[in-house]
């Protein structure tokens, strides 16, 4: 019985981390493209510093998902990537707690990019 409770538990969490946050826009790395030299848009990259330096879109700021988020304007779009999608998706959940409603995450993030939106 125990090992169910902690299956169920496990999913749910499972579920709630990679669920798309309310209110977020979604978009392909092909549709960034289109906008990533719009200068009312801030472009955040919450990836780990090393990884940032490895490899990053010149647009994007490095501000690691561990970060407070609190500098950031309220007033601009703000357009969150990471590697995959996953880490971007935790950071709009919190960017939304944090009370800004203009987000968008790239979906499928820097993986996307890289093979599929080119540079």
């Amino acid at each position: 019985m125990l090992e169910w409770i902690l299956i169920i538990i496990l999913v749910a969490f499972l579920v709630y981390r990679l669920t798309p946050a309310r209110g977020v826009k979604t978009i392909t790395a092909q549709e960034l493209k289109t906008i990533i030299n719009d200068p009312d848009k801030v472009f955040v990259d919450v990836r780990s510093p090393l990884e940032y330096n490895a490899q990053h879109i010149q647009q994007f700021q490095n501000i690691p998902l561990k970060s407070k988020f609190k500098d950031l304007p309220r007033d601009k779009e703000i357009v969150v990537i990471c590697q995959t999608g996953i880490r971007s998706n935790q950071a709009c959940k919190k960017l939304k707690r944090r009370g800004h409603t203009n987000i968008t995450n790239v979906r499928g993030g820097l993986s996307n990019w890289n093979f599929k939106g080119g540079k």
